[in-house]
C-alpha cells in the first residue's frame, strides 16, 4: 500500500495542462485561463501568478480535481498489463487484475492498495511520472509503503481524512471472509486517527479554559456542537471505544473546571445531577445537558455502489441510499424505504438533494392522528400543494379560511 500526499497541489499546478484538460466552450476556457492569470496585488504591487490556483478560492478545488482527474485510470492501464492469478490458480482476466488494484483520492490525498509491494512501488514511479506533467511531485514527507496486517519499514495501518486503517489478527469466528469463501484469518478495524483525537481534546480543553468563571451553560452550549460534530463525522467507524474513553477525559477535565470554581472542592450537586440510570451528567437546573460522545449511535457506513453518482440519472439507488444514510432521521428513513424512494405525491424519486417532508393524510387538525399509518413523506413543494387542497389551512385560519 502506498500512502501519499502531493506537494503544494494548489500552488504548482501548470496552468497549460490544466486547461488542456477542461471541456468546455472557447469562451469558458478564456474566462478560467483569464482568472488563472489574473495575479494578486500586495501593498499596491500586481504579482504575475504563471502557476497554480488562486488559493481559497471557491474554484481552486474544482480545478485541482480536473488537474487530478484520470491518475486512478493510469494506474488501472498499469494492472491489466500484470500476470495473476486466483488462489484456485487460474488467470485472471482483465477486469480482475483491474478491480484488484485501488487508488483512492481526496483532493491532493491519496492511497493505492494492492496486495503486492513490487506492484505499489511501480505504481508510485508511474503516478510521479504522470503528475510530472502537471506541474505537480509527490510529497516525501507525506508518501510512505505500509501494510495494513504487517510492518513494513516500521509502518502497520495508515492514517486516511482522520481515520486510521489496520487490520488485526484474529480466529476464524472473528475473522473476514473474502468473496471466494475463504477465511482470511484478521479483520479490518477502522478508527479516529491518534491525532485527530488529540486535536480534538485540545479543542475541549481551550473551550473549557476560556470559560473558567463562565456561567454551566455558557460552557455547556460551546461544547455541544464541538462534540455532536466530531462524534457524527466518526459515528460511521468503529469509534465506541474511543467515544467511551474521551467521554471519561472530558469528565476529568470538567473535575478541574468544577474544583478550580469551588475552591479545591466539587460541588456534586450544582454540576453534576442523575438522569435515568446516569448518575453523573453534567447538567443544568434548566435542564441543559452536555452531550456525551457516546451518545451518538455508531452506525456503518454503506459503500457507494461501483461508479454510481448522484448525477447519473440512477434516482431509485440514491433515494433507497439517502435511507439508509446514518444521518437521515429514523422517521424519514423508515418512510422512504416503505415509499420505495418515490413522492406519494407527484410520483417522482427523492434525489440526494431534495427538501421533504412529512406529511399527514388526514391532517391533524381534522381529527388525523400521528402515526405511521397516517404520515407520508412528500417533496416539500408538493406538501405545500397538498396542505392547500386538504382542508388544513382551512382550520389554521390560512388562505381557505379567508372570505
Amino acid at each position: 500500500m502506498l500512502d501519499a500526499d502531493i506537494a503544494k497541489c494548489f500552488d504548482r499546478i501548470d496552468h497549460k495542462a490544466l486547461l488542456s484538460k477542461i471541456d468546455t466552450y472557447p469562451t469558458m476556457r478564456r474566462l478560467i485561463k483569464q482568472w488563472l492569470k489574473a495575479g494578486y496585488c500586495d501593498q499596491g504591487k500586481l504579482f504575475p501568478t504563471d502557476e497554480g490556483t488562486p488559493q481559497g478560492g471557491v474554484i481552486s478545488p474544482l480545478l485541482a480535481n480536473i488537474a487530478l482527474h484520470g491518475m486512478e485510470e493510469r494506474v488501472k492501464q498499469y494492472a491489466e498489463t500484470l500476470i495473476a492469478y486466483s488462489p484456485g490458480g487460474y488467470k485472471l482476466g482483465k477486469k480482475e487484475r483491474r478491480s484488484a488494484l485501488s487508488l483512492i483520492r481526496y483532493a491532493d490525498d491519496f492511497v493505492i492498495i494492492h496486495e503486492d509491494l513490487e506492484v505499489v512501488k511501480k505504481c508510485q514511479e508511474i503516478i510521479a511520472k504522470w503528475l510530472g506533467g502537471m506541474g505537480l511531485e509527490l510529497k516525501p514527507s507525506k508518501t510512505k509503503l505500509t501494510h495494513t496486517l504487517e510492518p513494513v519499514d516500521g509502518n502497520v495501518g495508515f492514517d486516511f481524512l482522520g481515520f486510521h486503517v489496520r487490520q488485526y489478527k484474529v480466529g476464524s469466528y472473528r475473522a473476514a471472509w473474502n468473496a471466494s469463501g475463504i477465511n482470511l484469518g484478521f479483520v479490518t478495524l477502522i478508527t479516529p486517527s491518534k491525532a485527530k483525537i488529540q486535536k480534538h481534546l485540545e479543542k475541549i480543553a481551550d473551550v473549557i479554559d476560556v470559560h473558567k468563571t463562565a456561567p454551566q451553560a455558557a460552557l455547556i452550549s460551546k461544547l455541544n456542537p464541538v462534540i455532536r460534530g466530531w462524534s457524527n463525522y466518526y459515528s460511521t467507524v468503529a469509534s465506541k471505544e474511543t467515544f467511551s474513553k474521551l467521554d471519561s477525559l472530558v469528565y476529568l477535565k470538567l473535575r478541574a473546571w468544577a474544583r478550580r470554581r469551588g475552591r479545591g472542592g466539587i460541588n456534586k450537586e450544582k454540576y453534576w445531577k442523575p438522569v435515568g440510570e446516569k448518575s453523573w451528567c453534567f447538567r443544568t437546573e434548566d435542564g441543559l445537558e452536555l452531550f456525551a460522545h457516546s451518545g451518538t449511535p455508531v452506525v456503518r457506513h454503506t459503500k457507494v455502489k461501483g461508479e454510481a453518482s448522484p448525477y447519473d440519472g440512477n434516482w431509485a439507488y440514491w433515494s433507497k441510499r439517502r435511507g439508509e444514510y446514518p444521518e437521515t432521521p429514523t422517521r424519514v428513513a423508515t418512510l422512504i424505504k416503505r415509499q420505495k424512494g418515490v413522492c406519494l405525491h407527484c410520483g417522482l424519486y427523492f434525489t440526494s438533494t431534495d427538501i421533504v417532508e412529512v406529511d399527514h393524510i388526514k391532517p391533524r387538525t381534522l381529527g388525523g392522528k400521528d402515526t405511521y399509518e397516517n404520515v407520508q413523506l412528500l417533496h416539500k413543494h408538493c406538501h405545500d400543494t397538498k396542505s392547500a387542497s386538504d382542508g388544513s389551512n382551512a382550520k389554521r385560519g390560512g388562505p381557505e379560511s379567508c372570505p
